[in-house]
C-alpha cells in the first residue's frame, strides 16, 4: 500500500494536500511533531481533520513527547490508526492498550533505534513503522541501514511493516524486497510534478495497482 504523507506547519498547506490526495488515495498519513521529539514542529491541532474523516482513513504518526496524551483528541477528530514512537513513550503497554480501544495501533521506531526495544507482543499491534531517515523532517535521503531492520522484523512477525522516509521511485523496490508492505510517500509525491502521477508510478513499480 502506498500512503501519501503530510508534514506541514500550517493548516492551509495540509488542507491543500488533502484536497489533492483524496482524488487518488483513500488513506492519509499525518505527521505530528512537537519540537521535543525532534527540533522540527508541525501543525498539532487535530480538530480540523474531522472535515476529512469520512472521506479518508487518517493515520497519525506521533513524533511527540508522550504520544498517549494525543490519542483521545485524535480519535475525536476521526483518526483511525495511531502510530507512536517508542523513544518518547513512558509506558508502551498502556499506549497500545488505549490505542486498541479506539482504533488501530502501531509502534514507530526511529532510524537508530533497535527493534528489540519493542517491549510488547507483536500480536498486540496492527503494524510497526520503521523510519528510513532520522525522524523529524521530510525530503531526507533514504538510509539503507533500515533494510536490515525490515528483514529482521519480517523474520519474526507477519504484521504489516510500514516504512516512512526516503520512499521514492529509486528506493521503493528495495524496501519492498526487504519485507515491507506499506510505504509512506511524502516529498516524492508533492515536491515535483503531478502528485497523482507520482503516486501511480509507485503503484506500478510495486505491482500494487
Amino acid at each position: 500500500m502506498i500512503i501519501p504523507g503530510i508534514l506541514e506547519k500550517n493548516w492551509e498547506d495540509i488542507e491543500g494536500k488533502l484536497e489533492i490526495l483524496k482524488k487518488f488515495s483513500k488513506t492519509a498519513h499525518i505527521d505530528f511533531i512537537d519540537g521535543k521529539f525532534a527540533s522540527n514542529t508541525t501543525f498539532l491541532d487535530s480538530k480540523p481533520f474531522q472535515k476529512y474523516s469520512n472521506e479518508l482513513f487518517l493515520e497519525a504518526h506521533l513524533m511527540v513527547d508522550n504520544p498517549l496524551e494525543y490519542l483521545e483528541s485524535l480519535a475525536t477528530a476521526g483518526f483511525r490508526r495511531f502510530l507512536g514512537h517508542i523513544e518518547k513513550m513512558p509506558d508502551i503497554t498502556e499506549f497500545v492498550a488505549r490505542g486498541q480501544l479506539i482504533g488501530e495501533v502501531g509502534l514507530a521506531v526511529d532510524l537508530e533505534t533497535n527493534i528489540d526495544k519493542i517491549s510488547v507482543p507483536f500480536d498486540d499491534l496492527d503494524e510497526i513503522l520503521l523510519m528510513g531517515v532520522k525522524a523529524g523532517a521530510s525530503g531526507q535521503p533514504f538510509q539503507p541501514q533500515v533494510l536490515n531492520k525490515i528483514k529482521k522484523l519480517r523474520e519474526v512477525t507477519f504484521i504489516p511493516i510500514e516504512v516512512d522516509g526516503g520512499v521514492n521511485d529509486k528506493t521503493i523496490l528495495d524496501i519492498k524486497k526487504a519485507g515491507a508492505d506499506r510505504f509512506i510517500a511524502t516529498s516524492f509525491l508533492f515536491q515535483k510534478g503531478d502528485p497523482a502521477k507520482n503516486y501511480q508510478s509507485l503503484l506500478k513499480l510495486t505491482n500494487l495497482e
